[in-house]
Parts: C-alpha cells; structure tokens; sequence
C-alpha cells in the first residue's frame, strides 16, 4: 500500500509541475504584453516600464518562470529588479511561500488574497459536499432497494426536479423566502469557523445547500443505478442464499462495490469545487475564490487569475490523488495496477 501511495505521489507531482508550465507559458508568454494590463486606465508608457520590472517581465520567459517556481517553493522579493528595490525601498515587500505572484493593481501579493478567500469557497464547497454525499447516497440506496415503486419512482422524480433548477435560481428562491421573507434564518453571512461555529454553520446553511442541490441530485441517479446492478450480481444472490441477512449484504457487498464509481465523481467534483463556486459565491455575494476570479477577470488582474488557476488545479490534482488511495482501501486488486 505504501508503495502504490508514492507512485500516486509522484504522479501528482509530475502533473503539477506541468499544470504550472502550462499556466505560466498561457498567461505571461502569450503574445499580449502582461505588463500592460497590470495598470488598467492608468497606463503610461513610464508606468508600464515600471511594473515591467517591477514584476520581472523584461527577463527572458525561462527566466520568469524559474522565478515563478522559486517563489512558490520558497517565496520571492517584490519588485523583482533588485537596483529597483534599492532605489526605491518603500516598494519593497516579500511573498511568503508558496507566492503565487503579486497583483500591482491591488498592491498586495496573490497568496495573501487567496488567504482571505480560500476559507470562504472551503467552507462552502465542504458542508456541501458533506449534504450532497449524504442525500445522494442515502436516496440512492432507498430509490434502489424500492425499484419500481412509489417510493422509487418519488425519489427519482425529486432527483430530476433537482437536477433540471439552475443554481442562481435555487439560491435566489432560498434567500428570498426562507431568509428574508420565511425569516427562517438570518440572511447568510459568513464567519470564520474558529470565531463562532454556531454561526459559521448558520451563514454557510443556504449556500451549501444551494450548491448541494444539483450534486444530491446526480449522485441520486448514480447511486441508484449501480446499486441495482451491484444487487443484481450473482454474489449477492449467493450470499442471500447463504442466509444472510438484507442490511449486512447491502453494507458489507453492495455499497462497497458501487462506492468505486461513486467515489471517483465524488473526487472530481469536489476538487472543481474548491477551485471556486462561481454562481453561488455571487448570488449570496460571498467573495470566495469564484467571486475573486470573476471580478480579476474583469479587471484584467493577471496574477490573480493565475494564481486562482494554479489553486483549482491543485485542488483537482490532489482530489485525484485521493480518489486513487481510496481506491485502494475500498479494492485491493486496484493496488496492482
């Protein structure tokens, strides 16, 4: 086992660093000047030669991206013009690792935005993972173990209502109803988890459950189908034979053979989450990480988008990674491979 967790270790690695070459030759080696839109309206030939060193686009690209790695591994010194540090020593700051670059339109470095909306967009896409999971599952196995009858039939339909609504109008019905009109609970605000949990819980409720919705949805649908096919095996049959009762076949047999489908969703799904909620951070106007790329998508803030990019990947490659070690836990036969 330890050794299929390096292999998948080193595989994660290997995509990472082509995922930040990728990312770097895309954004700062395209045929755009990168140092031009760093100054939005107020751009000035002076002005762009100044963030042009200040950032370190007048070195060759190599050279830009060995600095990029650097900072990500062990930080890096704005501006990166060394005379200029010297001669004007008011601008200079330092990006702790991993720096994922510095945005002049903000004055601040990427890493220290992503600090202030990381936890939002975490704490979103986790509770909701935790309610989509559950319901998806649960309603999957019920809908399955019913097949053919009303209840099946009710549980599927809800499903496909579910599935069919748009997020922003889900979120939209919940805030206008159960927050401001039901006053169900208090419109949603978020708070750190570490100031107030009770309320951290609370302002995270309507959000989560809006992204949620469509996730308990198809995991619905997914349970469902690969259960009745797991129930269907002739081992299950045997085991039945066997006298073994319903509850311990369903747990011991049938859940575990149709979770490795189940899982590899849940992974994917999950890893695209913590990249950014983009509809549900703007329609309950969290300013998680979707909100921040959207809004440094509009104003052409370079470094923030890439390092928003870099973050998702991250987040996608080692969801991977742990979908690939669970695998191994729930099949045996996977560490093989």
């Amino acid at each position: 086992m330890i050794f299929y967790i390096l292999r998948r270790l080193a595989t994660a690695v290997v995509m990472l660093l082509i995922v930040t070459l990728a990312t770097f030759l895309v954004f700062y080696a395209a045929p755009e000047d990168p140092a031009r839109l760093t100054c939005a309206k107020n751009c000035t030939p002076a002005v762009i030669e100044g963030n042009r060193k200040f950032m370190g686009f007048d070195k060759p690209v190599m050279a830009q991206y060995g600095d990029f790695l650097k900072g990500i591994a062990v930080g890096r010194d704005y501006p990166a013009d060394e005379e200029l540090r010297k001669a004007a020593p008011q601008l200079a700051s330092h990006c702790e690792a991993p720096c994922l670059g510095f945005s002049v339109l903000k004055s601040k470095s990427v890493t220290d935005i992503l600090k202030e909306t990381m936890p939002i967009t975490v704490s979103i896409a986790l509770l909701a993972f935790v309610l989509w999971m559950v319901v998806g599952i649960v309603g999957g196995i019920v809908a399955a173990l019913n097949k053919g009858k009303l209840l099946d039939r009710a549980v599927v339909g809800l499903a496909l209502l579910g599935y069919s609504l748009p997020t922003f109008f889900i979120g939209l019905l919940l805030l206008t109803f159960v927050a401001i009109k039901w006053q169900v609970v208090p419109p949603p605000v978020y708070v750190p988890f570490t100031q107030n949990p009770a309320a951290w819980l609370q302002g995270l409720l309507l959000p989560a459950i809006t992204l949620a919705s469509i996730f308990a949805a198809q995991y619905v649908r997914l349970t469902r189908a690969y259960m009745i096919e797991t129930m269907s095996e002739e081992y299950i049959r045997t085991a039945r034979a066997k006298g073994v009762k319903r509850l311990p076949i369903i747990r011991r047999h049938g859940l575990r053979a149709a979770l490795t489908p189940i899982v590899t969703a849940a992974g994917l799904d999950l890893g695209g989450l913590l990249g950014g909620a983009v509809i549900t951070e703007t329609v309950f106007n969290f300013q998680g990480m979707g909100w921040t790329a959207v809004r440094a998508i509009t104003e052409t803030d370079l470094p923030v988008v890439v390092g928003i990019v870099l973050v998702a990947a991250f987040f996608i490659v080692l969801s991977n990674l742990v979908v690939d070690v669970l695998y191994g836990v729930i099949d045996p036969r996977v560490r093989l491979t």
